[in-house]
């Protein structure tokens, strides 16, 4: 069985316009002092990548890992997560979603614009050698996941369809490329649980670059069954986030929140250790189904600081990894094959 690489931190939740937050250079050596050994990137933040430079020159990427292994560091992936969520925008959530791309973008500019972006981070991710490019799947149907009204008919399979032909070029050049699209699976999202992820590969025909990138902890606030899922899909997985949560409801709020802040809520993001995730069998499981990625810190804690949470964070993690054993612990019991004595011990002698 493979072993699952790590610890690494996704930059995202931690950079600001501050030291050491403020560079690659500056917050990389504050992960390493930390314990981390990769860094997953965010393709639309400057501060971390030229995205640019990086899908059309190797001597940059050759460059940037070199200077991440100065650091003791590696680049785990180059996350398109906003690119990916504007690739399909649900017109009521047009203006919401002004942040995740440059100003001034509608309709098919912005879908347009989506498309170049998670081009670059396939280029990118071949240039740096790496395979996982996880990413949300965007969507058209999320306002319509509790039927009330009731949905027309056909207006789900019209939603994949859609979602399925802006997704396949994309897909079909990553695969071309070496790499793999991981989903993450989340509300918001018109891919949020294992129905929607199957039936997204049905409308790909089972295309080979659909993967998915865990994260429990979306599925533990939907209350679905985060253990099984990896039986489920472990040959489609491709990614892990590492993020706690705890689902508490009580007489006033359950799964949908009553409009609450994330500190009000029953249902909110934890750091890794807090929450309710039972993370020794997650590793286990993901072990098992020979999961060879990266385990990678995601900081959403509601509670508990960035700082405190990327500092426990690497250990948290380091603790979970499994060296997967090739000897059993009854060996010595053992011999070789023997089919006389098997029989005789059947009683078929």
């Amino acid at each position: 069985m493979a072993r699952i690489q790590g610890p690494a931190i996704f930059l995202a939740q931690f950079m600001r316009d501050v030291e050491p937050y403020n560079s690659l250079e500056n917050i990389g050596e504050w992960v390493a002092s930390l314990g981390y050994k990769g860094v997953q990137i965010p393709a639309w933040d400057p501060r971390a990548i030229d995205l640019d430079q990086a899908a059309e020159s190797k001597t940059y990427c050759d460059d940037y890992a070199g200077n991440l292994s100065d650091m003791g560091l590696v680049p785990t992936e180059v996350a398109g997560y906003l690119q990916g969520q504007v690739l399909a925008v649900h017109p009521a959530y047009e203006t919401m979603f002004e942040g995740f791309h440059p100003a001034g973008l509608k309709g098919n500019e912005r879908t347009e614009w989506a498309t170049r972006e998670l081009e670059k981070c396939i280029r990118a991710s071949a240039n740096l050698g790496l395979r996982n490019i996880p990413v949300l799947s965007g969507g058209f149907a999320w306002h319509m996941a509790y039927p009330w009204p009731q949905r027309p008919e056909g207006i789900i399979d019209e939603a994949f369809q859609e979602l399925a032909k802006r997704w396949t070029p994309l897909l079909d050049m990553a695969y071309d490329n070496g790499c793999v699209f991981g989903y993450e699976l989340h509300p918001g999202s018109d891919l949020y649980d294992g129905a929607t992820f199957e039936r997204f590969l049905e409308e790909m025909n089972d295309h080979p670059a659909v993967g998915i990138n865990y994260d429990p902890s979306h599925f533990l606030l939907q209350q679905l069954d985060y253990l099984e899922f990896i039986r489920l899909y472990a040959d489609r997985i491709t990614g892990f986030h590492v993020k706690d949560a705890e689902y508490r409801p009580d007489g006033r709020v359950g799964v949908y929140g009553g409009y609450q802040s994330w500190a009000g809520r029953a249902g909110r993001f934890r750091s890794p250790g807090d929450g309710q995730v039972d993370f020794t069998r997650v590793f286990t499981l993901l072990t098992e189904g020979e999961y060879q990625g990266w385990a990678v810190l995601e900081w959403e804690c509601c509670v508990k600081s960035p700082e405190q949470g990327a500092a426990e964070g690497a250990p948290f993690i380091t603790r979970h990894l499994i060296e997967t054993t090739d000897v059993a612990f009854d060996d010595f019991a053992g011999g070789e094959s023997d089919t006389e004595k098997n029989r005789k011990i059947l009683g078929l002698d």
